[in-house]
């Protein structure tokens, strides 16, 4: 890594919602058109094994921003509230000279109505100079959400989608131009262009809530997956393979989150599977065109050269994969593993890095290149020797959390957590230690059968579940910070 450098660098942060990591052609998806970020990725450090910290938004969000694990945080489910006194990076950047801005989604707070969310989310003191807040395409805001005005303003027109005739699940959403993903990428754009010379650096944090669901790509984006659609690989599914599983994989499976949220498996046809892969793959592939536009004018303004380019998700999206769709107590890498691009142009060089690693990593990883001091909450480990030299061990294996995360699944509660070796993954159901599971990725990638059980990997299962406790021991907060022995 070269650090002669003059001046700290911009921070372009794309993190979209709910992306698995298998969506990108550089990843592997011989089916996505994604030459934009396949580009990127060949000028990038290429993270091979990037996860999450919790397989859902608040949580994982809340751990990526803060360097904390989301318990630690307090930001362990969604619909509750991060406290005041956590400290995210980008306050971090700001009080070192940043202007930070963001469009779309931030979810450190409550984000439905009924919560009193109302106009916007609640903030804690971010850093954001900008903030350009569109949780999701939900009417619930009205022209609260600023792309609900800038459809009205700019377009004269309101947010709105088609049904689809092949599949219930699947909806035509608005036209490229007019979209959010569109929107939340303009404003980057605008915010790029209006700090190009003003001789600050800046962070700007794109958040567009795709690929997440509801699946409604624009019709251009779709149709152009009609002509293949017969060859779209189905949904890994080996029929049963919930039954020796932990409750939720079964109650989700007949309707996923807990029978709230439509795309019940178990009812869908193949169409359904096929199209609802084809949608979002679709929005994958607009989310691409954007991030191109972006790094476009990066290089139109001459700051390509001095500007961090982030690109990641929050956490995956099972997509059907064992016979369940969207996101729970999950921790299949579909859930869980998740793209991650940092590229700086001279001064990282294009390497793929094939240590596991943490989003929790990214805001210590961030301070060290910017030449900044750590902060002692932080619970993550900079990446800054990784990015000298791939070989390096970083982590011998990963942790994830779901406690309670969302409210569906009540009899029990969900409350599970994880670890992940290279080639093990245990899964914990703390709510009933009867149930878990166990993988041997070394002869079951797939993760479709659970050995939590099998005598032949008792000794496995109890080196796992030390790793685990030792993790959970790790979460204990850095704070308040000793000031004397005694």
């Amino acid at each position: 890594m070269n650090t002669n450098r003059d001046k700290r660098p911009n921070i372009l942060w794309v993190c979209t919602d709910q992306q698995r990591f298998d969506t990108l052609g550089c990843y592997g998806n011989p089916y996505v058109h994604t030459p934009n970020l396949d580009a990127l990725a060949a000028s990038s450090v290429f993270f091979e094994q990037a996860y999450c910290q919790s397989p859902v938004c608040t949580p994982s969000r809340a751990s990526f921003l803060t360097g904390r694990y989301p318990v630690t945080a307090r930001g362990r489910q969604n619909g509750a509230d991060i406290p005041d006194s956590e400290v995210l990076v980008t306050r971090l950047l700001k009080d070192h000279g940043y202007t930070c801005g963001l469009s779309g989604k931030l979810h450190l707070s409550a984000c439905n109505p009924q919560s009193g969310c109302t106009t916007m989310e609640r903030r804690i003191d971010d850093g954001y100079d900008e903030f350009h807040w569109s949780h999701d395409t939900a009417p619930v805001w009205g022209l609260h959400n600023e792309y609900y005005r800038w459809l009205a303003d700019q377009w004269g027109t309101s947010y709105k989608t088609t049904p689809r005739q092949e599949t219930t699940w699947v909806q035509d959403g608005m036209p490229e131009e007019q979209h959010q993903t569109t929107w939340c990428a303009q404003k980057a754009i605008e915010f790029m262009r209006q700090h190009a010379d003003d001789g600050q650096p800046w962070l700007f944090s794109v958040n567009m809530y795709d690929p997440h669901h509801p699946f409604d790509p624009p019709k251009s984006y779709l149709d152009r997956y009609l002509s293949c659609l017969d060859g779209i690989p189905l949904p890994k599914y080996v029929p049963g393979e919930e039954n020796d599983k932990p409750i939720w994989q079964r109650q989700d499976h007949t309707g996923a989150y807990n029978h709230h949220a439509g795309y019940p498996f178990s009812e869908m046809t193949e169409l359904d599977h096929r199209m609802v892969k084809a949608a979002y793959w679709a929005m994958c592939d607009l989310i691409d065109a954007q991030v191109g536009r972006m790094i476009t004018v990066l290089k139109e303004t001459g700051q390509w050269e001095n500007t961090i380019v982030i690109f990641m998700s929050d956490h995956g999206e099972l997509l059907g994969d064992h016979g369940i769709y969207l996101k729970g107590p999950f921790f299949y890498d579909c859930s869980i593993h998740v793209p991650l691009l940092i590229s700086w142009p001279n001064m990282l060089a294009p390497q793929r890095v094939p240590s596991l690693v943490a989003l929790m990593d990214l805001p210590q990883t961030l301070l060290e290149l910017c030449n900044l001091p750590p902060y002692d909450a932080m619970q993550g480990k900079s990446m800054v020797p990784l990015l000298q030299d791939p070989t390096n061990l970083h982590r011998d294996h990963v942790f994830c959390e779901y406690l309670n995360a969302m409210p569906w699944h009540t009899e029990p509660k969900a409350f599970a957590s994880m670890v992940r070796t290279q080639q093990y993954k245990l899964v914990v159901s703390h709510a009933l230690p009867s149930e878990g599971e166990l993988y041997d990725l070394s002869v079951d990638p797939s993760e479709t059968h659970n050995v939590y059980h099998h005598p032949e990997y008792t000794a496995v299962k109890l080196k796992l579940m030390e790793l685990l406790l030792h993790d959970w021991a790790s979460t204990a907060d850095p704070l308040p910070k000793r000031r004397s022995d005694w």
